[in-house]
């Protein structure tokens, strides 16, 4: 028994995602049950909590709190203090306080979690079936937030109406809804709307008709947490090619959507840690192996065309679970936009323009603030090795590392262009933007000033510092500095692939290391401090400095963007002045196109390094992928050939072409071995197999040049999961290797290590 004499008052407080996932309940449970009095609380900057008790019993109350947190929680920071003594009658849970300056993360949406799932497949539950099922453990938050903190008048929820029964769940601490903002069920209920041939029916309720639909070949719109999804039967190759011609998408895969993990396992050669990520709280979609025979037929060739993987994600929402348990069958779900556009997220605007694309679209009454694409993982085959492709609905915008030393500035990094992002450093909390897709179109650039627009007025930022690319022509890149010089804001940039260098760096933790850290940075565009397109680059990093150490050697540049487009005109540049390719590359052109293009190689100035259009060339040179069908196409046809000739045969560092320790005249070896080799009529899936393994010699030779033992690997060719198994393979037992975690590798991580190189430079400078 505590002795009165010894009772203070103590004030905890808490600090990370602690808002809108049932954290308030959780405490008051734990304090009911010890017998405390006080109360708890949200506020603007996280939680607090006031009890009547010892020191003992207080630090034991807290180590109790951190040890058993509720599913969705994360903790960042804590702290136990002693305040003026308060006399508390009972424990309770105080209204929220908003009046401070927001300094909270904002908590990502969640799929629906196993006892709502419980709930939507018992009949005699009230909930049954009931398609916006939620509880404190699941449902959206990010995509229905109005503003902090994070209670329901805050939300897009703020119209709609408890019943009593619901009410009642919502006010007793001992429920599993106890403030869930999402409550709602079958009475007082959001609302579903179909829209069909111009006709609006309101109060739509009829699922079986839906599935109906998918079995007549219709394509269907259907309102999920970011946005609108396009859907049909995956098994009808008419609807799919229907569907492909309508929203202007010919040949890029599409992602489907299972009923079940038994289903998955009979199509694919699902591993655990893909089983695992698929069944998260993120539920992101999954790129998987596919087996030779799958049970569902699907109409693989329509979905996918001739690759050897395929994304596939859960039903991650209450009405996706339904209607796709009576369906029995997977179907392609497909972001709801025109292809290159934003994901279509308001209803009016689905009426307008989705219309043009789905037979029927499936609206409810519940607005989303914050449009997200589906998040997209995959594992390398070998190692397991995570790699985020895309970061989006589950995962966005927070990104947590209680380990980076941050600076109290309020920043604001722009991101780069064709995976933009923006990411901003509030209150020492890093918040990274939802991925918001190629800012060359005007759609992603309001989709960008939008988002950007609702996190900055959420978390009332007063931004001090704006940090950019170095490319004039990103959007990115003048949005910032016109923002900068219209509010008179200090303005910096810093080059791409220096960003992406302090992007990895910061992921692992290493801004501070003693240790000499090469960074391998490879992707396909970036400007350089030269004024050329860098993309094949290693830096330095030592003495908390980032130093360009060496290249790929230069190759020539032309026609801009569509040179990205066009992998042949990639190995034309690469191969320029080698006769020995002419044969090869010379049937890829008109006579007209070869004469401008030689043309254009004997007077361009503007030079490359880039791996990425290296990629390019030598799937043009050896599977004819001359002209991307869209973005990335030859880079992953490549890979998939290596892959394959690896699968039944060994491959190691012998295999590599010889360029000896000269790596400045890596292409030129690399091309005169690969021509003698189709000389000799070898297996192209073997030369690109050794093109793989000559990249990692070519990593190894450059790390015992610049005699570096850590090794840090950035940008988007190490999406590339075999060339990132066949690292580690051949580094790992004298390497020590860092690779991204959480970030994507590719133009998306740009803007976290934009954040981190400002705010080290402002660091310094305090």
């Amino acid at each position: 028994m505590q002795q009165k004499s010894s009772i203070k008052t103590y004030h905890i407080h808490i600090q990370g995602i602690v808002q809108g996932v049932g954290f308030r309940p959780f405490v008051y449970k734990l304090a009911k049950k010890q017998g405390l009095k006080g109360w708890v609380n949200n506020t603007n900057d996280g939680v607090h909590i006031h009890i009547n008790t010892t020191e003992t019993v207080a630090k034991k109350f807290l180590a109790e709190l951190l040890n058993n947190l509720p599913p969705l929680a994360i903790v960042t920071k804590s702290g136990l203090g002693k305040v003026k003594f308060t006399s508390y009658q009972k424990f309770t849970i105080a209204s929220s306080n908003n009046q401070e300056k927001p300094n909270l993360l904002l908590t990502p949406d969640v799929a629906i979690c196993k006892n709502c799932k419980h709930e939507l497949e018992t009949k005699k539950n009230r909930r049954y079936h009931y398609p916006s099922i939620t509880c404190t453990n699941c449902g959206p938050r990010y995509s229905i937030i109005t503003k902090l903190p994070y209670d329901r008048p805050n939300t897009t929820m703020q119209k709609f109406k408890m019943c009593k029964t619901c009410l009642t769940e919502y006010n007793n601490p001992l429920e599993r809804r106890h403030f869930s903002q999402t409550n709602s069920c079958p009475t007082c209920s959001i609302e579903m709307q179909l829209y069909q041939s111009k006709k609006l029916t309101p109060n739509f309720t009829d699922l079986d008709y839906i599935v109906s639909q998918w079995k007549y070949g219709k394509i269907i719109a259907l309102k999920g947490i970011g946005g609108y999804l396009l859907t049909c039967d995956a098994t009808n190759e008419n609807a799919i090619n229907e569907l492909r011609k309508r929203k202007y998408r010919p040949h890029k895969p599409f992602a489907l959507m299972y009923p079940n993990l038994e289903q998955i396992k009979k199509d694919t050669l699902l591993r655990n840690c893909e089983k695992k990520e698929l069944e998260s709280i993120h539920a992101p979609i999954v790129l998987l192996e596919i087996k030779k025979q799958m049970a569902s037929k699907i109409a693989l060739k329509s979905i996918v065309k001739d690759l050897s993987k395929i994304g596939i994600m859960l039903p991650y929402t209450p009405l996706y679970e339904i209607l796709l348990s009576k369906f029995k069958r997977p179907i392609v779900a497909t972001s709801g936009n025109i292809s290159h556009s934003t994901i279509v997220f308001e209803d009016q605007v689905a009426i307008k323009e989705l219309a043009k694309i789905a037979d029927i679209i499936l609206m409810n009454n519940r607005k989303i603030t914050s449009p997200q694409d589906d998040s997209l993982v995959m594992f390398t085959k070998i190692h397991k090795q995570k790699i985020i492709l895309r970061r989006s609905r589950g995962l966005a915008p927070i990104y947590i590392n209680p380990k980076l030393e941050l600076t109290k500035n309020t920043i604001l990094a722009t991101g780069a262009m064709l995976k933009s992002t923006f990411g901003i450093i509030n209150n020492k909390k890093i918040t990274l933007s939802q991925y918001l897709g190629n800012t060359e179109n005007y759609d992603s650039q309001t989709n960008y000033q939008s988002t950007l627009k609702k996190i900055k007025t959420t978390l009332k930022l007063d931004i001090q510092a704006i940090v950019t690319d170095k490319h004039p022509a990103y959007f990115s890149t003048q949005f910032g500095k016109e923002k900068g010089q219209k509010k008179n804001i200090n303005t910096i940039e810093v080059q791409h692939h220096k960003a992406h260098f302090y992007s990895v760096l910061g992921e692992n933790n290493l801004l501070n290391s003693d240790k000499k850290i090469l960074g391998v940075i490879w992707d396909g565009t970036g400007l350089g401090d030269d004024g050329n397109i860098w993309g094949g680059e290693f830096f330095i990093f030592k003495n908390k400095k980032a130093e360009r150490v060496a290249h790929l050697c230069q190759f020539k540049f032309i026609l801009a963007n569509k040179m990205a487009k066009e992998p042949r005109i990639s190995a034309l540049a690469i191969t320029h002045n080698m006769p020995e390719a002419t044969p090869f590359l010379k049937p890829k052109f008109t006579p007209i196109e070869w004469k401008i293009y030689h043309k254009l190689l004997a007077n361009s100035k503007l030079k490359s390094t880039s791996i990425g259009r290296l990629f390019d060339a030598i799937s043009s040179l050896l599977f004819q992928n001359d002209i991307h069908k869209f973005e990335g196409e030859a880079a992953m046809k490549l890979e998939q050939k290596a892959s394959l000739y690896i699968a039944e045969n060994r491959i190691n560092l012998t295999d590599s072409y010889t360029f000896n320790k000269s790596t400045e005249q890596l292409t030129k070896h690399l091309f005169t071995g690969i021509f003698k080799d189709l000389k000799k009529k070898l297996n192209k899936n073997f030369i690109a197999a050794k093109f793989h393994i000559t990249l990692v010699d070519f990593i190894i030779k450059t790390a015992q040049k610049i005699n570096s033992k850590h090794i840090a690997f950035s940008g988007g060719v190490f999406q590339n999961a075999l060339l990132v198994d066949l690292i580690i393979e051949n580094l790992q037992q004298q390497y020590t290797l860092y690779f991204h975690k959480e970030i994507p590798p590719n133009d998306e991580g740009i803007a976290l290590g934009q954040l981190l190189y400002c705010s080290e430079i402002i660091k310094n400078k305090q």
